[in-house]
């Protein structure tokens, strides 16, 4: 971390504008490997980082403006925020309220450098684990874990092995198992979700493939915004229901 130490400064100029796009590129891809320059000027046209410009019209970016990059790409990353939240966030953060989720990110809310709790070797990790330890990871026995893929839940790879982009799936339902609800019960979502994914498919497909790498930059934030609303929509339904069983 030696480069991003000498990127930045001393932590009293943290304010001052220093680095130019392509140095916040090489600083952020150390834990966004997929960030492009032409995400950062997106994220900047959306009003969420405000660089300065030089008189020949150069951004300027400071260690403060960085880390704002930093807690917006983690929150779409992590937590998968639509950008109107994000940036609420951010306009609290710069009203002076505590802002959620920056343990060590460096902004307020959570001291500079502090690091969180440690990640489990399967949040670490990409690629996929095999089946007993995934069933291990996500809480499932082996039986529902084989009953999950074959309800269409999870997938497997050519070897056996489970994506560990999968384990919120299975964790959800190692939970709902809990409460005696089986994954054969869990169709009914698999069909939601994948007429929800052909309804926004509809909407970003054709943009997606353009090639101008700014046009995919878009359709990327688009599909996170629809995403993010989709289950923000099927979240509140169920909870207007779920309301009307227990009214008298």
């Amino acid at each position: 971390m030696a480069s991003r130490a000498n990127a930045y400064g001393d932590a009293e100029d943290r304010h001052t504008p220093r680095l130019t796009i392509g140095e916040v590129l090489t600083v952020l891809r150390e834990d966004f490997p997929d960030v492009t320059i032409s995400k950062i000027r997106y994220l900047e046209s959306e009003d969420l980082v405000h660089p300065q410009r030089t008189s020949s019209g150069y951004r300027k970016f400071s260690r403060a403006d960085v880390d704002r990059l930093r807690y917006v790409l983690a929150a779409q990353r992590d937590q998968y925020l639509p950008l109107k939240v994000i940036k609420e966030h951010l306009d609290a953060l710069d009203r002076g309220s505590p802002l959620p989720g920056t343990e060590g990110s460096g902004l307020p809310g959570g001291a500079p450098g502090e690091e969180g709790p440690p990640a489990g070797p399967e949040e670490a990790a990409t690629g996929a684990l095999p089946a007993d330890e995934f069933a291990r990871s996500a809480g499932l026995e082996a039986g529902q874990l084989a009953d999950c893929v074959q309800f269409g839940l999870l997938a497997v790879d050519a070897d056996g092995r489970h994506p560990v982009a999968d384990l919120p799936i299975a964790r959800a339902a190692a939970g709902l198992a809990r409460h005696g609800i089986e994954p054969r019960h869990l169709r009914v979502y698999q069909n939601g979700a994948e007429r929800e994914a052909g309804l926004v498919e509809q909407l970003v497909a054709p943009v997606l493939r353009a090639r101008s790498e700014e046009a995919r930059t878009r359709a990327t934030e688009k599909l996170r915004d629809l995403a993010a609303l989709s289950a923000q929509l099927h979240g509140a339904l169920l909870e207007a229901r779920l309301r009307d069983l227990l009214r008298p």
